[in-house]
């Protein structure tokens, strides 16, 4: 029987967030839209619907419509020209759809690693991004990143974690739970350093591009420098090659989380054929309609205006949880700013105890019984039950009506409310 670690973060999630009169304020979608939301965003001249109710409802195209893959691609060649002018264009040919993130980073790791390999993986992370590496029988080591840099991983660190037979190095750009953003230097460093060892790259992109805080280009004031895709970077040197492959969904940064759809992107055609293999074992197809709605929210009339709806919500939120954070509360809690994604890694002491650490997880349960607010432990849902204790993972991107702490909860209202409802707890 294969050996499945549980999954802490989402065991945790099922286990409190149907709460009676919960405000959750751990879940790591952006506030979720409606397909009435999609085409009130549509700026065609006639916005329609993204459903085609006389289409038969046959299995479809097995690896996704064409007209989704080629979107998708399109979204990952976003920044191709600016970082490798001489790269060819992402194409539909170079995408396979799947059941969300979940399932893509499942079957790249069910494809490329077993007994015998080794897989670095940044920590911390989603767990499945080194739980199931290490469930098919690989050895994991973890690069832990740490508060002091940013949350940025340190690639000098890299040649005391590689061994000889190290076939897959994983990442998470932006960051689950920190919210960092690993800048493009850094992300050439770490592919040029793979090149010269022959090992693969997995980039989990699930919450790009929703880089919502990172500071304006030097050239340009009203441009950030946000890094691109991994895929839109080649290795330095003519000569130099390196696989990699990357992982996205509509859940995090599109709000579409109930579509159920992800997918992995690769230059490599040997790979992505063996992942077409594997698919076959745990797919037909994606359902007909959850396609039809993300080649419409990827389109060029909606997207846009989505992922402006996103970063608005994202940067009002992250002003109200950096005033909690940074204000009042300053001498209780601690963190790195994030810079991208929805989340936030928040530490909290205890000033009657000393300025002591918290334990994050009774802390978690504390709050949730006596204000009803929800947020997730950092030790035993990213830390493996020893790292990044004191920590608890925030999420600012459900939907916001309040415009201030003091904004008295409402149904919808999680951010304000959220930290109204904690304020009550931390005086």
């Amino acid at each position: 029987m294969v050996k499945i670690t549980p999954f802490e973060v989402e065991q945790w999630m099922d286990r409190y967030e149907t709460t009676p009169g919960v405000i959750n304020i751990a879940e790591t979608c952006c506030a979720s839209i409606s397909i009435d939301d999609l085409i009130s965003l549509d700026t065609a001249e006639s916005a329609c619907s993204p459903l085609q109710l006389s289409k038969k409802l046959t299995y479809g195209d097995i690896l996704g419509s064409e007209i989704l893959r080629q979107r998708v691609a399109s979204l990952l060649n976003r920044d191709l020209n600016h970082h490798s002018p001489g790269l060819e264009p992402l194409n539909a040919e170079n995408v396979i759809i799947t059941q969300g993130a979940i399932a893509a980073n499942f079957l790249a790791f069910y494809t490329l690693v077993g007994p015998g390999d080794h897989v670095i993986s940044v920590y911390p992370t989603y767990q499945q991004l080194y739980s199931v590496p290490e469930s098919l029988g690989a050895e994991v080591s973890l690069w832990k990143l740490k508060a002091e840099n940013g949350y940025v991983p340190d690639v000098d660190e890299l040649e005391g974690l590689v061994k000889a037979n190290t076939k897959l190095l994983v990442l998470n750009n932006p960051n689950n739970p920190t919210g960092a953003t690993i800048p493009t230097p850094t992300l050439q460093s770490i592919l040029d350093f793979c090149s010269s060892r022959n090992i693969t790259i997995l980039s989990d992109e699930v919450y790009s591009p929703l880089f919502h805080s990172l500071p304006a280009s030097p050239s340009s004031s009203t441009t950030s420098i946000a890094p691109p895709s991994i895929l839109s970077l080649s290795p330095s040197g003519t000569e130099k090659t390196c696989v990699t492959l990357s992982t996205g969904s509509t859940s995090k940064a599109l709000a579409l989380a109930g579509l159920r759809l992800g997918w992995i992107v690769s230059r490599s055609p040997s790979l992505l054929r063996a992942i077409a293999s594997a698919r076959d074992y745990t797919a037909i197809s994606v359902s007909q309609l959850d396609d039809q709605v993300a080649s419409y929210a990827l389109s060029p009339s909606v997207l846009p205006a989505l992922l402006e709806r996103n970063l608005d919500l994202a940067r009002t939120n992250l002003a109200l949880l950096t005033e909690f954070v940074e204000g009042k509360y300053s001498k209780v809690c601690s963190w790195v700013r994030p810079t991208a994604g929805t989340t936030a890694l928040v530490q909290f002491r205890n000033l009657s105890k000393g300025g002591v650490l918290v334990d994050d997880a009774s802390f978690v349960l504390d709050v949730l019984d006596k204000t009803h607010v929800l947020f997730m432990p950092g030790s035993p849902c990213f830390g493996l039950g020893t790292d990044f204790k004191g920590l608890a993972e925030l999420m600012f991107l459900e939907a916001s009506q309040g415009t201030h702490l003091g904004s008295v909860p409402k149904h919808g209202n999680l951010i304000p409310g959220g930290c109204y409802r904690l304020t009550s707890y931390l005086v």
